[in-house]
């Protein structure tokens, strides 16, 4: 398969809103060089920054590009540069990536390391293997740290528990509930390079007897409820499926809501407590926030 490398020039405090962007179009594995970590051959001067991302040539392409293009220009961060595009194999990505994807310590209990990479475990941390494929997550990402502690937070001393994992992207979340001692996990993703990628993952971290990874549209034609339903997607999802939501949810249930830009966290606060969700906790990193919501 055909890919393309994305290059957006920007400077350092417009990182969070360019990865946004990239993120809203649906590319979650994200790379960012600035003039103190770059590992390509490219100057970048010390207050500028490359946000980096991968995308597909197929038929959306086109498309793709013209909303991200539009998107900087709404929000003012097409103004420091050109947009670079760069065709490349996912052969020659698959090495490239290398250099950049190393170990890291997500909170104190959970640690994220690709499977190429060695790291002696210390006391009490869970090793999570990683083989992320092309345009997936790799756990570096705010939203998803937030998840992970807001998940580590949840589910503490508790046994038994059904978590639901919407827009499971490489696994991550999936594979860290199941670690963290859920009884089952439900990874739901609409990309079948998704599904494959977090299955993968799954078998890799031993947890099959626990998570299963599907095919799906959010909550579509899902029947199990859960007692925590994380949701690391983008706004507009978010806003779009909280309605449908508590179909799913145990009484006393969790809702983990990520993926949400500071700039669009009272709209959705006022989303969910119109489907009667209350905010019981908020975590706010950069420019992102992630929200526990729990039925009124």
């Amino acid at each position: 398969m055909r890919w393309t490398e994305i290059g957006i020039y920007t400077t350092n405090e417009g990182i969070d809103i360019v990865t946004y962007i990239l993120y809203e179009a649906g590319i979650t594995g994200v790379v960012i060089e600035d003039s103190k970590e770059c590992l390509s051959n490219e100057e970048i001067p010390e207050d500028r920054a490359i946000v980096k991302g991968y995308l597909p040539l197929d038929n959306n392409y086109d498309n793709k590009i013209k909303d991200i293009v539009v998107s900087l220009n709404r929000l003012g961060q097409n103004n420091s540069g050109d947009i670079k595009l760069t065709e490349i194999s996912e052969e020659d990505w698959a090495e490239s990536w290398k250099k950049y994807y190393k170990p890291i310590k997500i909170s104190e209990k959970i640690v994220i390391k690709p499977t190429w990479e060695e790291y002696q475990p210390k006391d009490k941390e869970t090793i999570i293997k990683i083989d992320p494929g092309m345009a997936f997550g790799t756990g570096i990402h705010e939203t998803t740290k937030m998840c992970i502690k807001a998940l580590e937070t949840i589910l503490e001393g508790t046994i038994g528990n059904v978590v639901i994992d919407i827009g499971c992207g490489s696994g991550i979340l999936s594979i860290v509930s199941a670690k963290l001692g859920a009884s089952k996990v439900i990874g739901i993703d609409i990309d079948s390079a998704a599904v494959k990628v977090a299955t993968e993952n799954v078998k890799l971290n031993q947890v099959a007897e626990k998570v299963k990874i599907i095919k799906g549209n959010l909550l579509k034609g899902i029947t199990e409820k859960g007692d925590i339903i994380v949701a690391n997607i983008t706004s507009d999802v978010i806003s779009d499926f909280i309605p449908t939501v508590s179909a799913n949810l145990k009484p006393d249930g969790l809702l983990v809501l990520s993926g949400i830009i500071k700039e669009r966290s009272c709209e959705i606060k006022e989303v969910a407590v119109r489907n009667d969700l209350a905010v019981m906790e908020e975590y706010e990193e950069g420019e992102w926030v992630t929200l526990i919501c729990k039925e009124r």
